[in-house]
């Protein structure tokens, strides 16, 4: 074997003290991020680590995280990054905490206990509060806080992932997906464009896309409008005479909704309605939500969903918990974030994000057609009880994308029970989750879980 040189010896040598060194620094930046335990928490077997990734220097924002890793072999599970939406709201308060996370919080806010139901034990799972603003993710810059958007939002999520990744290394090459829910529907499949944008553009620090699974998602305001219309009429949450006043008073394509239309939706909201949860229609409304919050305003302009209210299941006062338990000094300690004293109670979403957003996509569909033809596993999933981004919304989007169907229309099944529906396209599979609300895992976890598995096997859900 053909001898270095020394000046060779010594270059190869200097490469190994790079690597070490910054694989030792990594450790270290692990190793401050690591959750020992939490407040109130059970005992258990997986790691968990958070803190703070800084997405732009200039602006001193950065982005709160929470990694809980998978409860068995996690070396060798992928990583699945969680996203809620709203805009502005919270994968701490939601996701992580009354969703797919491994906790839930009891009632008076003083412990957790286990969710038999976490998406932890398939995969390691990564909630990400974004943008900042967002929960624990600040800015030192006030009037981000105003000019927020979703360029901003994908390209600052696209830099979380550069410096997750850098922190932890052991991740880099492993099978990634991004799931969310609602106004991720914007959120995930144009980070998902982002990676591959930047995929192609950096031979250095690939991001292992494989795909992403998106429930109850906000897609194209044209069709959200139409079918979120069509569900309140067909589920008689609405009069005929509602009905059509509604659609002839709204153009569905403008940018911006007219007063005639605001009256035809706010008198169905406000006077047909009745004291329900929109975003779970069948189940009790949490008697302690305030009537004030953003619950009345119109749904039609899905870009502009101001709606805080989420659905709750059988217990639907959630939220309320989870706003007592992480504005907890101990709590924060805990999980390394507000390290610099943000100057306000975290919420579970922001009402400046909310008010003051600034760009959103119109329709996402031609994002999903690029996605589609760069191979990418892509999952939509609806629950069939939600009324604000409603299965049937879901479904006109996706007959527009004209897809060959490879598997027709099935009911799939879990616990000896259908599940919901399902039809597979080429380059997508759509499922519907019987009985769920817009926080899909929330209301049928079960059910949930199982889409969840399947979707990380590749393979359509059972038929039996």
């Amino acid at each position: 074997m053909e001898r270095c040189s020394h000046a060779t010896f010594g270059f190869i040598s200097l490469l190994l003290l790079v690597a070490i060194t910054s694989s030792s620094g990594a450790l270290d930046e692990q190793d401050r991020d690591k959750i020992w335990a939490l407040p109130g928490q059970p005992p258990v077997s997986f790691k968990q680590f958070s803190g703070y990734v800084t997405v732009n220097k200039e602006h001193g924002r950065a982005l709160f995280y929470w990694l809980t890793e998978a409860t068995i072999d996690a070396d060798e599970k992928p990583l699945v990054l969680w996203l809620n939406g709203g805009p502005g709201c919270s994968s701490v308060a939601y996701g992580a905490s009354e969703e797919i996370g491994p906790f839930r919080i009891k009632r008076n806010g003083s412990s957790l206990y286990l969710n038999k139901y976490s998406w932890n034990t398939e995969a390691n799972i990564l909630f990400l509060e974004s943008p900042a603003g967002v929960g624990f993710s600040y800015t030192n810059s006030s009037s981000d806080l105003k000019t927020s958007g979703d360029e901003r939002t994908a390209q600052d999520a696209l830099k979380f992932l550069i410096g997750w990744f850098s922190r932890f290394p052991q991740y880099k090459n492993r099978d990634f997906y991004i799931s969310g829910e609602s106004y991720a529907g914007h959120y995930v499949p144009q980070l998902a464009k982002k990676i591959v944008d930047y995929n192609k553009a950096s031979s250095e620090d690939f991001i292992n896309l494989k795909g992403f699974l998106v429930g109850n998602a906000v897609t194209d305001n044209y069709y959200d409008s139409l079918g979120t219309i069509s569900y309140w009429w067909t589920h008689a949450m609405i009069s005929d005479r509602t009905y059509r006043s509604i659609l002839t008073s709204c153009n569905f394509s403008a940018t911006k909704t007219s007063n005639r239309c605001d009256d035809a939706v706010n008198f169905a909201m406000n006077h047909e309605f009745g004291d329900i949860d929109q975003y779970s229609i069948y189940t009790p409304s949490c008697s302690a939500a305030s009537n004030s919050t953003a619950g009345r305003r119109s749904p039609l302009r899905l870009k502009n969903t101001l709606l805080r209210r989420r659905s709750y299941g059988y217990d639907p006062c959630t939220e309320n918990y989870a706003e007592k338990y992480y504005n907890r000094a101990d709590v924060q300690k805990a999980m390394h974030a507000n390290t610099t004293g943000i100057p306000y109670k975290w919420t579970a979403c922001s009402d400046v994000l909310i008010k003051e957003w600034r760009d959103a996509q119109f329709s996402m569909l031609p994002t999903y057609k690029e996605l589609i033809k760069a191979g990418l596993r892509i999952w939509m999933f609806s629950g069939d009880t939600d009324s604000v981004v409603p299965v049937t919304a879901t479904r006109f989007s996706i007959n527009h994308l004209r897809l060959k169907v490879k598997i027709s229309w099935y009911p799939w099944y879990t616990g000896g029970q259908v599940g919901g529906w399902s039809e597979v396209y080429e380059g997508l599979t759509f499922a519907s989750v019987r009985g769920a609300g817009h926080e899909v895992p929330l209301i049928q976890p079960r059910r949930a879980f199982r889409l969840f598995q399947s979707f990380l096997a590749g393979k359509p859900l059972p038929k039996s």
